[in-house]
């Protein structure tokens, strides 16, 4: 048995095996913390819906949250696009440049009218009329009032755009927010990260498309699967922060025996998110595993308020 992967034009584009199916939606299932019987609905919800049109804006951002999408193994950016997925828009994935891509972007927009998801990634400008960040001579600002008015529902990708990122960091010469600061009548999901762990952003769109509404949020309205607890909680670290023993440099005995990072800075403690168990690059490191303690980049304001290398007050809970 075969199902038919349906194109926004509502032409079939390619024919996925139920096999195929059944093994992403497991693999999204087990990611969003659902139960195993719920692949099967996934499933069944993504067999029966057309590919869903996804229309991507970058603002002010590094492309750090797109080289992370495309690193995703499970599911790959390939068949995240080919079985699941319509990209109609996206300034660094897509072929086209100049008035062509513009003319894309437009015409998904009418196509899918009150269908579409926006991804946004990057801060939005806003001080004197958002004029600091543009596109096709179209401040980021309008541009994002223009194309939620008709989104079904709102992806703000990484910290930027969830929280407002780097570019919002003092003194925030062009009056960067994040999406949620400006759009509050459409249902939205804060996926934050610098950049976030790519199956989270993943696991958001096939939750969309397979049942047609955003994943249980948390008060930050970022999905709880992707976010249940501090990075702390997690960690392989975390005995040698229970017994005491720390790193007092990047280079000491207690760093080469891999030694908490507590005082080197690390803030997992406050930090929610799943790079201590997801990691990264196909499972291989994250982080603190790599020697560096975390910089708390899920969360509002860590720029201005993380002091990278002074621990946080305290030691909190173990």
């Amino acid at each position: 048995m075969s199902t038919p992967a349906i194109e926004s034009t509502g032409q079939p584009a390619q024919t996925v095996s139920r096999r195929a199916l059944l093994q992403f939606s497991s693999a999204m299932c087990s990611l969003l913390a659902l139960p195993a019987a719920a692949a099967s609905a996934m499933a069944e919800g993504l067999a029966k819906t057309p590919r869903q049109s996804v229309v991507w804006l970058s603002f002010q951002e590094c492309t750090g949250c797109t080289e992370s999408l495309s690193r995703s193994y499970s599911p790959t950016l390939e068949s995240l696009i080919f079985d699941v997925v319509s990209l109609d828009y996206h300034h660094t994935l897509q072929a086209a440049s100049g008035d062509a891509a513009e003319q894309a972007r437009d015409a998904a927009a009418t196509a899918n009218k009150g269908k579409y998801i926006l991804v946004v990634d990057g801060a939005v400008s806003t001080k004197d009329g958002g004029l600091y960040s543009t596109i096709a001579g179209v401040a980021n600002l309008d541009m994002l009032r223009a194309l939620a008015r008709d989104a079904k529902a709102i992806v703000a990708v990484g910290t930027c755009a969830a929280f407002g990122g780097i570019a919002k960091a003092k003194p925030n010469p062009t009056g960067a927010v994040g999406v949620q600061e400006i759009v509050s009548d459409k249902p939205l999901i804060n996926v934050s990260g610098c950049p976030p762990v790519p199956e989270a952003i993943a696991g958001v769109l096939a939750h969309l498309v397979a049942f047609g509404k955003p994943p249980e949020l948390d008060r930050l309205k970022r999905p709880v699967a992707f976010f249940p607890a501090t990075i702390h909680q997690r960690c392989y670290r975390r005995p040698f922060y229970r017994e005491g023993l720390f790193a007092k440099s990047f280079d000491d005995e207690g760093a080469r025996k891999g030694y908490c990072l507590y005082y080197l800075g690390c803030k997992g403690p406050v930090t929610r998110g799943i790079c201590a168990t997801r990691k990264w690059n196909g499972g291989v490191s994250f982080p603190i595993q790599s020697g560096h303690g975390c910089l708390g980049c899920t969360e509002p304001n860590f720029w201005d308020r993380a002091g990278f290398y002074q621990p946080l007050e305290g030691r909190g809970s173990r």
